[in-house]
């Protein structure tokens, strides 16, 4: 079949390849009729090129369309061929000042803080690296795809529009010149005419409705039967249905159609199905019939003629086309512009342009993204173009968005999102304004969309459904386009600006009349409210509408007449809203004090109340501003202030902060929660700018025009408060009638609550207009409060300030003067704290702290002030004066009722027992009081000559109250209160209420002439004082005594529980010796040298080992034959020191793991938490929690962090995951060492030894392989072959190990088996030892590169759980030969002996170069036993030791001569001098060596290194082998580390040598085994592989090997986005990938979190970081997901956590998910803490705490990343 399509497909090329390009232009230039001539060009050919097969081929389709189709246009165009009439043009064109880069997804974009007009003007990386922006504050996003670079726009940025790479050609400020004198005149003809038929042709052939037929005059003449079944894009299905219905009507794989739908949902169509009409149309009513539901409709399918989606795919060739040809020449995209937006022969809106416009809800996605990119490039870039597209734009506004509700893809395919690149710019959008009316037009689309409205006209919303909630994000894009329309101010007025801008008001001005009391609600009495009643809609309207109200005023602000026309507009709609202002209310009459005021009777608790009155805060914004810019009293005859009626102002406003009063009183409990979170929105900083503030300025605003009397009584009114203030001794009935407490207590709540309120109207007067202030001392207010709650990171502080419209709370420019920086430490970020000369700024009762602020912040100032010996009184601090308009606002505070409320509750104080009061209401009125004096001395201080004070506070609160009860003074009062003995934590207040006074009655007498007499008070209160001072120190007395009861009380009931459990605690010290210093107590004498192995080995004395089981608390003595304790572990795969991680096991059944290869490329660590259990202690536990899993499976699908079914399980003590144990074993070599009593043979003597034991055993095998009849003759062959002397091969030692301990040998070998190499575990398995040993070694490796990599000494203070860990896994390997079979494990000595001591019988065995020699020492050490245990001739265990290692030690020399040394330095200048010393004995002996090695490798070492780089080379190169040695015989061994080596330092190379007893001239080795070493030097040599290896055909490892590290990160944030932003998804043809993940250990970009990109793994689909663990680090993965600068650890398939990532910004924090955007730099010091954590390979340990400690991350899908 294929072969077929491919021959066909050659056929067409070659009839199509001979067109020439040149003849058909000739054509065209002649023809008479050109439109007709290019279109039957097309019809002919088009079919013939696109689609031709089911699967579409867009590269070769395009090539052969530029070289048929598109090269004759290019070449008619230009009258020669476009390769040289391209360039051409681009010459003689001068380069665009504009970039103009449309953005793809996901790249980064930047926007500077300073500089941009607003957030909307970004660059492109590389202009942004050659702007001046890149050192100011900037900020980083990444783009959605679809907006463009505005490089060279000067009216986007304040300063710097250019980059270097755009400035260049900025021309010397000349007129904008006309493009086209740049053309000649044919040229331009000739593209006039191509442009208009190919923009004519795309335009109609894209918006084309049928679907199975042509324009006339593209039909062709024989028509196939040829149909695609055509699948769109919608946004309603999600990609399994449409996988699963595509799996169904199509019958694909399930691979086919993932790949369908990922093209579908990226391009916008996808054919499924190709072949004749009927064929077709049956997938497709599949399809229809398996979408569609009630609540969506079902896909969208087309059975299209081939023919015409080959026209279609051709269509948007040319559009691109267009696009690229514009680009070489400014003239021809000019040209274009006028062919797209000439106006066609149907008049209004029938341009290319409309038409395209127009039908884009019907076109696919694809088709779209083409054509607005056109536009992009072509309409937008150039600026008299961009005008007249804005006019046709805005022209069709309503039309595209009635289109764009209906459709429902997103809004960044739409055309409408176009509306940011015209509606932002300044000049542009006034003229929309002004000639279009575009505010007025937007405004009245919006509410056009929000049809539903109740009886009064408001706005009603039904349930939010999903449909809904989608249909209502739909309509606030249009508030969007509205706010970037206000988003620059204008700088002067035109008339005809003026008059659109109020045309548009008032249109604004409709749409609050309609919010104006929407939602309203009634308290529910009795029962609890059944349907919480839908709010969300509302308030979602309200906090998108905040800015631009904002926004509003911020225009009305800056020109006078404007601002006085809309506030008097703005006045007539609040009247209209209120109506008949009483709604047939009854009006009643108030007094108090001889005051009286008439109001209506309206109780918030049965009425209905909204909180929604943004007419009433529009106007209130505007009052203020009449304040600040001072037009109240320039044109007070302009304003309509005195019609104005306060209290009709006042009433909604305060009915509002009446409702929360009442919610906070717990008197609407039975309204759910849909009003604690309409409350809990109305004070949150998002909304609280147009809402409670503007609510607090209404108030003001009413206060300040009527007669605080009158205020205060409808206050209490509202309140419902008024009885208990306006009738004497009310309080005292109301509780000694024992009511219901709740009353009690919400009548408590709700007087603080109104006393609140008061101290916040005369309080709050830091808006710029009502109190003399800027706009910055309102911000400083604002962090100084939210930081007398704590420090706080810079972010917590942004997120609590309010946000501009520019996203600005402009808190950088006074954070410096009020907070001081902390930087963070490795965890953390950084934290700004208040300077302390702010605090006397704080004001406890700050109208935006929530309760839990305003206690938290109480209990910080008074800690404060406590720290810093000073008295705990929080008083009010000193305000700025009010502007005129408020002024008399003051008034309030000395007003009769007010005085009145006071003394009322000073007196229920004072009789604290007769009244139900509270402490904060007490708290709240000398709060009051202290206001008023602050208030009195500041008037006092500023006093002039003529000016009398009209604030007289001081006098009237020393008056007594009037008859006829005749109540003391507000003074008195509170002298009697100082001393009341249950009101302590106030009395420092009152003291200073009394001490302010006093100083302002001393200013008094100092400014006023008549002598006033003294009062008794001063004297009073100095007596008070000293009575105060003697009872402190009373108190403090008591204090103190009982301080020291309770102190002896508790040391006594300590040495009680000391002396009952002191096993514990001689434990816990025993604990900490041994965790402090390693090995400490071994007596060892100190001037011996010690030395860890051979027969000379320092003998320590037996140490008896106590442990004790976390799971019994039973103690238990570590012995061979007592039940065995075992230890926490987990065995896990690693590639952390790998050199070459494409290595994997092909076949893990058939695999030998015998020998490392250098390369380590996949080891197996073991690591520990180090907590001890019984074996069989634990067992029990593991059972239980394997029986735990089976419930729950069976229960519920809740993953949990761990894998039973691998034998994972937590530590029952840390909760550290774990898949195993270790066995505490005493030192192995002690039970198997046998007396030596012979002379120990030397090396050669040795080796001889072995070799001829192997021999016997070798011999023994094959005759254990013959059949029996033969004995007798096999015995005399036996008798033959001498049997090496005390040899006795038939001889099986006893396993000196009790049951449970073998057991726990075999569990552990088992795990590390199944581990290591993936298999089933298989107790009998032969490789089961190996994996034991490689498993040993790999970890010791592993942890001697971390020690060198943080240059600490090798014997270190190293943490216990390590110590002990190593201490057991060494002893475990050591002894776990004794659970293997004997003969096994001698094999394996065989095997591995003969890669050194070459024998007859082993020939495929790897060369010296390919074996990692510490591997092979650990196995040849600890698999010797196993032949030394036949050997009675008296040899020690030791003495094998010690050869072995020396033998090993010898090849691994020569390793590194082959392939370490053979570089030849040029000599330096130190080299030079080291020449002329004499060489010393270990140069001299390396020279010799290496010339020996010369002659045995025939020719292939050509020169000699000197002597001292040689040697220089092989220390180096051998000193991680020592160092890993050193350790290993330590812990085998027992003996303690020498003290030179436990402290960091020189290399230790001596000391090392002499611990392992090695001469320290290495190379002396050689020499002293003369006789055999000439020979195992050419054995090595001789091999093939290293032959190959010196005639450079292979490769091999040099030493040392340099650490593995992750890789480098670049300093800056953004260089990684941008590197993100051009991966491309490996599998989807070039399409950007939207998870780009970044794998930390190898640098490779992968494609996460997509189905383009899942692989299968064991049977499972799997994503592409999960399939990367794998291959990279055998299960374990370290990731960096760029676009959400999070870390990820995976481990296996269900476990993975995200981590912090190393990335901070310049406030010391991390920004997941970008969101704040801050530029990012790398922090050193956490990526090396990534490092580690890797190094240390405990990120799987990590994963498991997150999980833990998380529920939610056990849920995720890990797989799928």
């Amino acid at each position: 079949m294929a072969s077929e399509l491919e021959l066909e497909m050659q056929a067409i090329d070659r009839s199509l390849l001979e067109c020439s390009a040149e003849e058909i232009a000739g054509k065209w230039l002649q023809a008479t009729d050109l439109t007709r001539e290019v279109y039957q060009h097309l019809a002919h050919y088009v079919p013939k090129i696109y689609c031709r097969s089911p699967n579409p081929c867009p590269q070769k389709e395009d090539m052969v369309a530029q070289h048929v189709l598109l090269a004759p246009m290019e070449w008619y165009l230009c009258g020669e061929d476009s390769e040289f009439g391209f360039p051409k043009l681009q010459q003689a064109n001068k380069p665009s000042h504009l970039c103009g880069r449309v953005f793809k997804v996901g790249e980064p974009t930047y926007s500077c803080r300073d500089c941009a007009v607003d957030p909307t003007c970004v660059l492109c990386m590389d202009c942004f690296l050659g702007s001046i922006h890149r050192d100011h504050r900037y900020r980083m996003t990444t783009s959605g795809g679809g907006g463009f670079c505005d490089c060279g726009d000067t009216e986007a940025w304040k300063e710097g529009p250019y980059c270097q790479k755009h400035e260049l050609n900025t021309p010397e400020i000349e007129e904008e010149e006309d493009p086209l004198v740049h053309l000649s005149e044919d040229v331009i003809a000739r593209s006039y005419n191509i442009f208009t038929i190919m923009f004519q042709y795309a335009v109609e052939i894209l918006t084309w409705e049928k679907e199975s037929e042509l324009p006339a005059d593209l039909e062709m003449v024989e028509k196939s039967d040829t149909y695609y079944c055509m699948l769109f894009n919608d946004e309603v299905h999600t990609y399994e249905q449409v996988i699963y219905t595509l799996q169904k009507a199509v019958n694909c794989t399930q691979k086919e159609a993932i790949g369908f739908a990922t093209t579908v949902d990226r391009d916008g169509r996808r054919s499924v199905r190709c072949g004749d009409f009927q064929y077709c149309e049956q997938a497709k009513s599949i399809i229809v019939r398996n979408t569609s539901s009630r609540q969506t409709k079902p896909l969208k399918v087309q059975v299209m003629h081939s023919s015409l989606v080959a026209h279609q795919s051709f269509g948007l060739k040319v559009l691109s086309w267009l696009g690229s040809v514009i680009g070489y020449s400014d003239g021809l995209r000019r040209i274009l512009c006028q062919v797209g937006l000439q106006e066609g022969p149907d008049g209004e809106n029938s341009s290319l342009v409309d038409r395209l416009m127009l039908s884009d809800s019907k076109l696919w996605k694809g088709a779209r993204s083409v054509y607005h990119q056109l536009f992009m490039s072509s309409l937008l870039m150039d600026l008299k173009y961009k005008k007249l597209f804005a006019v046709r734009f805005a022209k069709n506004y309503q039309q595209l968005q009635r289109d764009f509700m209906e459709d429902d893809h997103e809004r960044a395919v739409s055309v409408t999102a176009l509306s940011v690149q015209f509606f932002t710019a300044p000049t542009l959008a006034r003229m929309l304004i002004t000639e279009e009316n575009l505010m007025t037009i937007i405004i009245k689309t919006f509410m056009d969309h929000l049809r539903h409205r109740d009886t009064q006209g408001r706005f009603q919303f039904e349930r939010y459904t999903a449909l809904q909630a989608f249909k209502f994000r739909r309509v606030q894009s249009l508030i969007l386009d509205l706010k970037y329309v206000l988003i620059s101010k204008p700088t002067e007025w035109s008339d005809d600006l003026r008059e659109k801008f109020l045309e548009g008001f008032d249109a604004f001005l409709e749409l609050l009349k309609c919010m104006q009391g929407m939602d309203p609600i009634t308290r529910q009495v009795g029962q609890h409210i059944e349907m919480e009643p839908e709010w969300e809609a509302a308030f979602t309207l309200q906090m998108k509408l905040t800015h631009v109200i904002s926004m509003m005023q911020d225009w009305c602000a800056l020109d006078e007449k404007v601002l006085i026309e809309a506030y008097k507009k703005c006045l007539t709609v609040l009247m209209q809203c209120h109506g008949g202002f009483t709604d047939g209310e009854q009006p009643i009459t108030l007094s108090i004090c001889g005051h009286s005021v008439e109001t209506i009777r309206y109780c918030v608790s049965q009425e209905k109340v909204s909180i929604h009155l943004p007419v009433s805060r529009l106007l209130a914004g505007l009052h203020v501003l009449l304040s600040k810019s001072e037009v109240a009293y320039k044109f007070p005859e302009l304003l309509p202030l005195s019609e104005l009626s306060p209290p009709m102002l006042i009433e909604h406003p305060l009915r509002c902060l009446v409702l929360c009063a009442q919610v906070h009183a717990g008197m609407w409990r039975r309204n759910g929660f849909s009003l604690v979170n309409q409350i809990y929105y109305y004070h949150n900083v998002k909304c609280r700018r147009e809402m409670f503030d503007k609510d607090i300025v209404m108030l003001q605003t009413g206060v300040s025009m009527m007669d605080p009397n009158h205020f205060l009584m409808i206050m209490l009114s509202r309140f419902e408060l008024y009885q208990i203030f306006s009738t004497p001794d009310y309080g005292k009935r109301f509780s000694s009638e024992i009511t219901h407490k709740d009353v009690v207590q919400q009548n408590n709540t709700l007087i603080e609550e109104m006393l609140y309120l008061i101290i916040m109207l005369v309080g709050e007067r830091f808006s710029p207009g009502v109190g003399q202030v800027n706009a910055t001392d309102d911000i400083k207010r604002e962090i100084i409060h939210q930081l007398s709650i704590k420090p706080m990171a810079h972010s917590e502080l942004v997120k609590s300030l309010p946000e501009d419209e520019n996203k600005e709370t402009g808190m950088e420019s006074v954070i410096e003067a009020v907070a001081h920086f902390k930087k963070p430490g490795l965890t953390g970020r950084g934290m700004y704290e208040l300077k302390p000369e702010c605090a006397k700024e704080f004001n406890l009762y700050f109208y935006h702290f929530s309760r839990a602020e305003q206690s938290k912040a109480e209990e910080a100032q008074r800690k404060l002030k406590r720290q810093n010996r000073e008295d705990t009184a929080l008083p009010p601090p000193v305000l700025p004066p009010f502007c005129p308009l408020f002024a008399s606002l003051v008034n309030i505070l000395q007003s009769d009722v007010m005085l009145c409320i006071m003394r009322t509750i000073l007196q229920w104080a004072v009789e604290h027992n007769g009244y139900a009061w509270s402490e904060s209401m007490l708290q709240r009125v000398l709060h009051l009081i202290g206001m008023a004096l602050q208030e009195e001395k500041q008037h006092l201080e500023n006093v002039t000559e003529e000016h009398v004070v009209t604030f007289t506070f001081t006098q009237k609160i020393s008056k007594p109250g009037e008859a006829p009860n005749n109540s003391p003074s507000i003074l008195a009062m509170l002298e009697t209160l100082q001393n009341a003995p249950y009101l302590e934590v106030h009395k420092d207040m009152i003291r200073w209420i009394l001490k302010t006074f006093n100083a302002i009655k001393k200013l008094r007498e100092s400014s006023s002439p008549s002598p006033v007499a003294e009062t008794e008070g001063t004297i009073m209160e100095e007596s008070s004082r000293d009575k105060d001072k003697a009872e402190r120190k009373r108190k403090a007395e008591i204090a103190r005594l009982r301080r020291e009861k309770i102190m002896a009380q508790m040391s006594e009931m300590q040495r009680h529980f000391i002396d009952e459990n002191k096993e514990l605690f001689q434990q816990t010290l025993e604990l900490d010796a041994s965790a402090s210093a390693v090995l400490d107590n071994s007596p060892v004498v100190s001037d011996k040298t010690l030395t860890a192995l051979g027969p000379a080995q320092t003998q320590v004395p037996e140490q008896r080992q106590f442990v004790t089981c976390i799971l019994c608390q039973e103690e238990q003595e570590v012995k061979v034959e007592s039940k065995a304790m075992v230890l926490a572990a987990f065995v896990q795969r690693s590639t952390v020191l790998s050199k070459d991680r494409s290595k994997f096991i092909q076949d893990p059944e058939k695999y030998d793991p015998l020998f490392m290869h250098p390369d380590l490329s996949c080891g197996t660590h073991t690591g520990s938490c180090g907590h001890i259990m019984h074996a069989h202690c634990w067992q029990r536990y593991f059972d239980s929690v394997q029986a735990k899993e089976q419930r729950r499976q069976q229960r519920l699908r809740l993953h949990t962090s761990y894998d039973v079914e691998n034998g994972e399980f937590l530590c029952p003590l840390c909760e550290c995951l774990s898949n195993t144990v270790i066995p505490l074993l005493l030192p192995p070599r002690k039970i198997f060492n046998r007396l030596n009593f012979s002379d120990q043979p030397n090396l050669t003597q040795w080796i001889r030894t072995i070799s001829q034991q192997i021999k016997a055993l070798q011999a023994l095998g094959k005759e254990e392989g013959t059949p029996h009849t033969t004995s007798s003759k096999n015995s005399e062959n036996m008798d033959e072959f001498q049997l090496p002397e005390g040899f006795r091969p038939d001889f099986r030692p006893k396993n000196p190990y009790s049951e449970s301990i073998k057991e726990m040998l075999k569990t552990f070998g088992t795990a590390t088996y199944k581990v290591g190499l993936k298999l089933h575990p298989n107790e009998e398995d032969p490789r089961v030892p190996v994996m034991c040993w490689g498993s040993c070694a790999y970890t010791i490796q592993s942890l001697e590169r971390i020690l060198s990599d943080e240059d600490k000494p090798l014997f270190g203070p190293l943490p216990c759980r390590l110590d002990d860990c190593l201490r057991s896994l060494t002893r475990f390997a050591a002894a776990h030969w004794t659970v293997a079979s004997l003969s096994v494990v001698q094999g394996h000595f065989c095997k591995l002996f003969a890669s050194l001591v070459p024998d007859d019988n082993h020939g495929d065995l790897p060369c010296i170069l390919d074996i990692d020699m510490f591997h092979l020492l650990v196995g040849l050490v600890l698999a010797f036993p196993a032949l030394q245990c036949q050997d009675f001739s008296g040899t020690s265990l030791g003495t094998g030791d010690l050869h072995i290692f020396r033998l090993v030690t010898m090849a691994h020399i020569i390793q590194l001569l082959l392939t370490s040394c053979t570089v030849i330095p040029y000599l330096s200048e130190e080299n030079g001098m080291d020449e002329e010393s004499p060489a010393g004995e270990e140069e001299s002996a390396v020279l010799a060596l290496y010339k020996t090695l010369q002659q045995c490798t025939g020719s292939a070492l050509k020169e000699v290194p000197p002597g001292w780089h040689l040697w220089r080379n092989v220390r180096a190169g051998i000193l991680p082998f020592l160092k890993c040695s050193a350790l290993f015989f330590h812990y085998l061994n027992g003996v303690p580390s020498p003290p030179e080596m436990q402290v960091s330092g020189a290399s230790h190379f001596e000391h090392l040598c002499n611990y392992l007893s090695l001469p320290s001239n290495l190379v002396s080795l050689f020499q002293e085994n003369n006789e055999i070493t000439k020979s195992l030097i050419e054995s090595w040599c001789h091999n093939i592989e290293v032959k190959r290896y010196l005639e450079g055909e292979r490769d091999a490892i040099s030493y040392p090997r340099e650490s593995n590290k992750l890789i480098d990160l670049p300093e800056d944030y953004s260089s990684l986005i941008n590197q993100a932003s051009n991966f491309s998804c490996p599998k989807s043809g070039g399409d950007k990938s939207r998870a780009p993940t970044l794998c930390l250990v190898c640098g490779t970009l992968l494609c996460s979190q997509s189905y383009c990109c899942q692989t299968e793994l064991e049977g499972e689909d799997v994503g592409a970081c999960t399939a990367h663990t794998y291959s990279c680090g055998s299960g374990v993965g370290i990731f960096l997901r760029v676009r959400e600068c999070q870390v990820l650890f995976l481990a296996g398939k269900t476990k993975g956590c995200f981590y912090s990532p190393p990335y901070l910004d310049d406030y010391g924090e991390t920004d997941q998910g970008l969101r704040r955007g801050n530029p990012l730099h790398l922090c050193q010091e956490r990526f090396k803490k990534i490092q580690k954590l890797w190094q240390q390979h405990s990120v799987t340990e990590e994963i498991g705490h997150a999980q833990e400690a998380n529920q939610t991350l056990v849920g995720i899908d890990w797989q799928h990343l």
